[in-house]
Parts: structure tokens; C-alpha cells; sequence
């Protein structure tokens, strides 16, 4: 029996600063391969290649990676700054109107730092540009040197609503997490529910409200060692379960998962 298609949104690099490619991280298809226990396919994230309904109707679920370039501001009605890093403008093109139509149909998704905040601007919020200039904020950033290990170590803890949908899928009010983000959640888009936050108060966990599917999102990176994490193992699983069940032509909300 073939394994349900989940379509992981690429990012746009220049390998030795001049061949385009497109790449996503190896552990995003392993945590969709191996926890999800779907087919992992990487997609292209630029409308000349690709088009929303052509990818609506491809897979049965997607997954929103992160990725070093950020949301462009005037996506949300602002203007760049110096402090809001790269861009890339071809994947805004079609994560944005991606996650509205997902949304809309139910389809589920799973979206992930830059997954995150595509989640919220899609929806009608706004960005900070950088969280560490904020007064009383940590640098959520990733450490500039060290090991793999190092860099996605643990670094902060995560509280969840009491009974919210992150409480009831991980089994715990407060967890850790290995945040690795610069940008964060200004003000949260229509039907966003934060349901986590940092000791900081930065928001770090997500769901869109009322969504008919799995519409989940995460600040920090659960794809790194998915398969033995306590916290990142549950959120692929109900992920893979909610693409399982679209493929045979079902449409279960999380709030069933959970």
C-alpha cells in the first residue's frame, strides 16, 4: 500500500554563491519518512514551477519547514529594515496562499519556525523583525559555533495551555524545546490560538482555530532527532495520522487526534 505524500516546502539557496538550488533539510524527511510514516517529497516553494491547486491536489498533507530567510514585511503591511534579514519572496508566494487554502479545506499541515510565522502572516498578523532587541526577551537565536548537537540543544522551556490541544497531544503543561529563531509573533492573525510561550513570553506553539484539519505550528525545530524526542515524536505521529486519514478520504481535526 502506498504511504500518504506529504509535501515539504523547500527553501531557494545559491550553493558557492552562484548555482540556484533547491534544498530542504534531511531531517524533515526523516521525521515525515520515519515518525509521520509518510512519503516525503520535497517541493520547489516558487509559483513558476508549481501552483497552489496543482499542490492541493499532489499531496495530503504539508509540512512548513524553517529556513533562513524570513517572511517579507510587506506581507504584513510593513517595510524592510536592515533588521529583518534575507527574503525570499518566490516561497512567500506559495507558503502564504498555500496555508489560507489548507485551512480553508481542511487539508492538514504542520508548520514549523519559518513554518510558524508564514502561519501567522498568512492569517493576518505581523512579525518582529528581531526578538533580542525586544526589552526582557531572550536571543532565541541558534549559536553561531558548535557541534549539530550543540547548536539544536534544549534551551528553554515551553508552557502550554492547561487542556489545550498541545497539552492533550504531549501529555504535559511544560516542556523542553530547542528554539533556534531571530523573528517572532508581533500580533496573532485571525483564528491563531497561541497555546505556548517561552519564560519570555514569546509565543512558541500554535493552532489555528476551528480549522476543520490538522493546522499545527511550532517556533522550535521537532524534526531534529523526531524519532526518540518525547515532545517532537507525538506531534509528527498525530501529523502522520492526519495525513493517513486524508488519503483514505477522511478530514479529522486535531481536537480527535488529541
Amino acid at each position: 500500500m502506498a504511504r500518504p505524500r506529504v509535501g515539504i516546502i523547500g527553501n531557494s539557496y545559491l550553493i558557492n554563491d552562484e548555482y540556484p538550488a533547491h534544498a530542504g533539510g534531511t531531517m524533515n524527511s526523516e521525521a515525515v519518512a520515519e515518525v509521520a510514516g509518510a512519503l516525503p517529497l520535497l517541493i520547489p516553494a516558487d509559483p513558476r514551477f508549481v501552483s497552489v491547486p496543482e499542490l492541493l491536489d499532489s499531496f495530503d498533507g504539508f509540512l512548513f519547514t524553517g529556513g533562513r530567510p524570513n517572511v517579507h514585511p510587506e506581507e504584513y503591511g510593513e517595510a524592510a529594515t536592515e533588521a529583518h534579514g534575507a527574503f525570499d519572496r518566490a516561497r512567500d508566494a506559495i507558503a502564504l496562499p498555500l496555508i489560507r487554502a489548507l485551512v480553508e479545506r481542511g487539508q492538514p499541515f504542520f508548520a514549523i519556525c519559518r513554518g510558524f510565522q508564514e502561519v501567522n502572516v498568512a492569517l493576518g498578523g505581523s512579525l518582529y523583525p528581531e526578538i533580542r532587541d525586544l526589552p526582557g526577551r531572550m536571543n532565541h537565536r541558534m549559536p553561531p559555533d558548535g557541534t549539530l548537537e550543540e547548536k539544536f540543544a534544549l534551551r528553554h522551556k515551553v508552557t502550554f495551555t492547561e487542556g489545550g490541544i498541545f497539552h492533550r497531544l504531549l501529555g504535559a503543561t511544560e516542556v523542553m524545546t530547542n528554539t533556534l529563531h531571530g523573528q517572532g509573533i508581533k500580533s496573532p492573525g485571525a483564528r491563531i490560538l497561541i497555546e505556548g510561550w517561552a519564560p519570555d513570553g514569546t509565543p512558541e506553539a500554535l493552532h489555528v482555530e476551528g480549522a476543520a484539519g490538522f493546522a499545527l505550528a511550532v517556533q522550535w525545530h521537532p524534526e531534529y532527532k523526531a524519532a526518540c524526542d518525547p515532545v517532537s515524536r507525538p506531534l509528527f505521529e498525530a501529523f502522520g495520522q492526519a495525513v493517513a486519514a486524508w488519503a483514505t478520504g477522511h478530514c479529522p481535526s486535531v481536537r480527535r487526534l488529541a
